[in-house]
């Protein structure tokens, strides 16, 4: 407890697209338990608002939500301004916001295309670009950019535009990490594996028969016969923002049971 303590986090996608623990919300009830201020950022209002009476009942400092949509960028720089407006700083920024469509290149629509890039590699753009001169002036900073699996490997998955978007995330925080580290700024990317988050219920389950065969194949799939959680993207999350990883920049981590690293 307290490795984050008055730290200020900022949290896009803080929220969780149903019942349970996404890893947004995960990690912004894990940075607030460490003690972090943690705003929570999301495009559905509920959600995120949700996320702050956890922190809140928990105890949690002062966490605050606000509603964004992170392809807008007016609404990610008045997001900023308010977290400024109220914190003065921003020791972490956690870009948690991704979405996926099925479907080849000759299934999607070029509107699709770009929806994808914009909502997992725009959003994260648009984030750093007004986040990252609060950092430069403070001297420190962390980022973490939740990737994927996918942007490394061919998870099984029929979206193309999905492992385009994600590795552009992995490659675009080696960029930001290299480019700012001497001013003190850390950016690393979280690479989550086979999930049992809310949101494979609500973007995958139409590529099995129903949510049992989803939930079998997909333990079965992973190296460790399980899906992992939010919470194991969380406390990844905490320990890259955390003093323990000041020496850490530029990784692509997986968090997966070993699945990147398997050839079948």
């Amino acid at each position: 407890m307290g490795r984050l303590k008055d730290r200020v986090a900022l949290v896009f996608g803080a929220g969780s697209v149903g019942p349970g623990w996404g890893n947004g919300k995960a990690s912004a009830v894990a940075y607030a338990r460490e003690g972090a201020i943690v705003a929570c950022v999301d495009v559905n209002e509920t959600a995120a608002q949700e996320t702050v009476r956890i922190i809140s009942g928990e105890g949690g400092k002062t966490p605050m939500s606000a509603v964004c949509d992170v392809t807008n960028e007016g609404q990610v720089k008045a997001v900023v301004d308010l977290v400024m407006g109220m914190f003065g700083r921003i020791d972490i920024l956690h870009n948690n916001v991704g979405t996926t469509k099925m479907g080849g290149p000759p299934d999607i629509t070029l509107e699709d295309w770009h929806r994808q890039i914009d909502i997992n590699v725009t959003g994260a753009f648009l984030a750093c670009r007004h986040v990252i001169p609060v950092m430069q002036a403070q001297g420190k900073g962390v980022i973490t950019n939740i990737s994927s699996a996918a942007g490394l490997r061919y998870t099984g998955y029929s979206y193309a535009s999905y492992y385009a978007a994600k590795g552009a995330v992995n490659q675009f925080t080696v960029g930001i990490a290299l480019q700012y580290a001497r001013e003190g700024i850390r950016c690393n990317a979280i690479l989550p594996g086979l999930m049992d988050t809310p949101l494979i219920h609500t973007q995958i389950t139409g590529q099995y028969t129903d949510t049992a065969e989803m939930m079998a194949r997909r333990h079965a799939a992973s190296p460790t016969g399980k899906m992992g959680t939010g919470w194991d993207i969380a406390n990844a999350a905490v320990f890259l923002a955390s003093d323990e990883a000041a020496y850490i920049n530029a990784v692509c981590l997986p968090v997966d049971g070993g699945l990147t690293a398997r050839c079948s």
